[in-house]
């Protein structure tokens, strides 16, 4: 029996944004996936790719984690009886061990919660936590000069 192929999707890459930001301010420790509780007209613009993570955050408040700052902008074709909030903060879907790890690491270790990527998986959006420790400025000066020179290497291996 053969089995049958997966559709590709047409509308591209399942990564709906990316947080840049993130991997330059922090050093990320851990990730983990996490659902998001949205409305109608906020999935439709995430189908669009209009939103973006880079001032935002998560924070736990009462044993429940929430996303704030990030800005899903509203289509103009969104029905005219919803008065969108493009800022309002999401609740993110946890299980509770994650969540009470989580919990214990946040205000016992000094780590923050950053969000890294937004992405489709099984037609849901779902979107990745870094757990983080903030970089110092020369933690981030000396992650430029690596990564310049893993660039420099590359260019002159081809090269040769």
């Amino acid at each position: 029996m053969s089995k049958k192929s997966k559709k590709s999707k047409s509308a591209g890459s399942a990564t709906i944004a990316l947080n840049k930001k993130a991997g330059h301010e922090y050093f990320i420790q851990e990730r983990f996936e996490c659902g998001l509780v949205l409305e109608g007209w906020e999935v439709k613009s995430l189908r669009e790719g209009r939103v973006q993570l880079k001032e935002s955050y998560v924070n736990i408040k009462a044993g429940e984690a929430f996303l704030h700052g990030a800005h899903i902008s509203p289509l103009q074709t969104a029905s005219t009886h919803i008065h969108p909030e493009p800022l309002r903060p999401r609740k993110l879907l946890l299980h509770r061990q994650e969540l009470s790890k989580l919990i214990g690491l946040v205000e016992r270790k000094g780590f923050t919660l950053v969000p890294t990527a937004m992405y489709w998986k099984n037609s849901r959006a779902k979107l990745e936590v870094g757990l983080a420790k903030g970089k110092k400025l020369h933690d981030k000066r000396a992650s430029d000069k690596d990564r310049d020179w893993q660039r420099d290497k590359q260019r002159i291996m081809k090269n040769s």
